[in-house]
């Protein structure tokens, strides 16, 4: 028989290292795995990485090219851009079961054994009676997050006392080393998170095992040709603020693979509907306008150019999933609150997810927590500035033409001293009736959408109150039940809750 011509089940009936042997197994090393695996893959036609989206003509080719290659890889990049993901993704390119002699440290090749344990085995049992185990690929992935208390130990290993003591070995004899994660990750895919975390001690030791392939453990000189893939991921900012790689370590790292956010709104979108958790919501009564989703993950694009987050330490992905999560549990909220059957996400809705936005964010200063959430404030306004002419015509340009101002009559409705309360609680009977009161709105929305489904009509009709304050042509002020819409020349007089005007990014 033909060993890679076997199928799983008749893999597993193979016990002992004589059957191994007849089967016509030889060893391979795991970037081989690796790169036959991937090699099958791509001729037929099938997607690595399945769910992650965004990277397919730039990280991922990168990757694959790496692992053709061989390579130790380093994935560079912000926070919240799937580096961790993908190195655990790459567990499917493994063979899905791998012989290992039973019972061994280092999960030993039955036909290139390292320790000295599976050594002494087999000269003690023969090919006939050495056990054989089966090693499933979910197994073969050690993950560890770099921080500053990582000692060699960890990593590495160190010399045993109760071992030394219980078996009655002496210090001299290896087998009173407890090994640790990497000699452990024989055979496996490792991982470290955040590697310029780790003091450069720690990392020279790492060098080490990728250069020389040997381990010191505490005077014991071992020559372990262990067999790993090594990926690393890091920030960049951490390049500078908490550490470095090591440059004999940066050196052995064949390939650095530089990932980013998503390109597009549309790409964002994807990402966030698959990682969203909405179990148990009553999504079928919960309707969520196209343009809502949209939103959102402008609010996220917006964050990682504004001037008051900190642009080296990233916006996650996580920003927008959270966020919509919460999107989603204010309008049910609202829906349980009010005991109706249905309802439709509101623009005032947003204001439930500010705090899905002031954790995620880092800010350029140093203030009190309120700040932060003016900052989220602030994100959604611009996030509603940058969407609303892709809907309507700009009102700057409207205001400087002489006839054909579809803003005119809202406006001066407003200028007359009325004012508007779109408030989070409000039944949907009640925020229509107030939303219908403006003459001219609904007329502005009718002649600009095409097509507007009926039930998103008041959407754009709160979409396009916020879009006028967001271009100074209404007044609009936070309440803590809601928004409140006003005259801008009266608003100037009321010294209550702060505007949004009075905290922008510009007056433009």
């Amino acid at each position: 028989m033909e060993y890679n011509k076997l199928t799983a089940k008749e893999l597993l009936k193979i016990k002992t290292l004589g059957e191994l042997k007849a089967a016509g197994y030889e060893p391979k090393s795991i970037k081989e795995e690796l790169r036959q695996n991937l090699i099958s893959k791509i001729q037929k036609g099938e997607n690595v990485f399945e769910g992650i989206w965004g990277y397919e003509d730039t990280v991922i080719p990168d990757i694959e090219r790496a692992i053709l290659s061989r390579h130790n890889i380093n994935l560079l990049g912000l926070r919240g851009q799937a580096k961790t993901r993908i190195a655990r993704m790459m567990t499917f390119l493994l063979d899905e079961f791998v012989p290992v002699i039973e019972g061994s440290e280092l999960n030993d090749d039955p036909l290139a054994p390292l320790s000295a344990s599976s050594l002494a085995l087999i000269e003690a049992k023969g090919d006939d009676h050495t056990p054989i185990g089966w090693w499933h690929r979910a197994d073969r992935y050690t993950e560890k997050l770099a921080t500053p208390d990582v000692s060699v130990a960890d990593l590495i290993g160190d010399v045993d006392p109760i071992k030394a003591a219980t078996m009655k070995l002496s210090y001299n004899d290896e087998r009173v080393i407890h090994y640790g994660l990497v000699p452990r990750s024989h055979r496996s895919i490792f991982v470290i998170n955040e590697l310029p975390d780790l003091q450069a001690r720690i990392q020279v030791a790492l060098f080490n095992i990728l250069q020389e392939g040997d381990i010191q453990i505490r005077g014991f000189k071992l020559r372990l040709p262990l067999d790993i893939q090594f990926v690393f991921t890091a920030n960049p900012e951490d390049y500078t603020n908490r550490g470095s790689i090591v440059t004999p370590l940066k050196d052995r790292i064949e390939s650095q693979i530089i990932t980013h956010y998503p390109k597009t709104i549309e790409i964002g979108k994807q990402i966030t509907a698959q990682e969203v958790k909405l179990d148990g919501k009553p999504l079928d009564k919960i309707h969520v306008p196209e343009l809502m989703k949209d939103l959102i993950e402008q609010i996220a694009i917006v964050a990682r150019h504004s001037e008051y987050v900190d642009e080296k330490s990233g916006v996650s992905a996580r920003l927008t999933i959270s966020a919509y999560e919460n999107l989603i549990s204010a309008a049910e909220r609202r829906l349980y609150k009010n005991k109706e059957e249905n309802t439709v996400v509101r623009i005032s809705d947003l204001i439930g997810i500010i705090p899905a936005i002031t954790g995620k964010v880092e800010l350029v200063y140093e203030g009190e927590q309120e700040g932060a959430g003016l900052v989220a404030y602030n994100l959604i306004g611009k996030a509603i500035r940058t969407l609303f002419v892709d809907y309507f015509p700009s009102p700057e340009q409207k205001k400087k033409d002489k006839e054909g101002n579809p803003y005119v009559l809202p406006l001066s409705w407003f200028g007359e001293g009325n004012s508007l309360d779109v408030l989070a609680s409000q039944s949907d009977k009640e925020y229509k009736s107030e939303l219908h009161k403006v003459p001219g709105l609904e007329d502005i929305i009718t002649a600009t959408i095409k097509g507007l489904p009926e039930k998103e009509k008041e959407f754009f009709m709160e979409f396009a109150l916020h879009g006028l304050a967001e271009y100074s042509q209404l007044s609009k002020k936070l309440l803590d039940t809601g928004m409140q819409f006003k005259d801008l020349f009266s608003s100037m007089f009321d010294m209550g809750a702060p505007d949004e005007d009075d905290f922008d990014e510009d007056d433009n």
